[in-house]
């Protein structure tokens, strides 16, 4: 995809991109914002506006390999979809507890739900695959 000309679409997208990529650090913390969605909104944005900005998030040792491969393949780590679901979980539960509001309980319960419902539905990648794969961001040419 090209990068964006007008100076000032590319300062929107970044700015787009690095307010996507704040509420997806949150999100990892938080159940209730999805990270996924944000980062690729993230990559998206840095895609179009600057090359040296989704470089840096595609070649980031923590977010890097994880958006490459959800990108490329529609796939993630079999354990990091375990980690996802018992973190879901885990932290949706003590939300569960601390408030006290039937329809925040039924809304977490329906987040819960939807997050876990996607996670299954994405393509289960052995950690062997996503090591290999994730490499090619630096070397095109290894075989996959």
């Amino acid at each position: 995809m090209e990068v964006e000309k007008n100076p000032l679409k590319r300062y929107i997208l970044i700015l787009a991109g690095t307010i996507a990529l704040g509420l997806g650090f949150i999100g990892v913390f938080m159940p209730l914002l999805p990270t996924t969605p944000f980062l690729l909104v993230t990559a998206y944005c840095y895609m179009r506006s600057s090359s040296r900005l989704y470089h840096w998030l595609i070649e980031h040792r923590i977010f890097g390999a994880y958006i490459y491969n959800y990108i490329t393949y529609r796939a993630v780590r079999k354990s990091t979809k375990k980690g996802i679901l018992i973190f879901l979980w885990i932290t949706l539960a003590i939300s569960f507890i601390a408030v006290n509001i039937l329809h925040a309980r039924l809304f977490l319960i329906a987040v819960g739900i939807g997050v876990t419902t996607h996670i299954h539905m994405l393509k289960s990648m052995p950690d062997e695959d996503f090591v290999q794969k994730a490499d090619r961001l630096h070397d095109p040419k290894k075989p996959s």
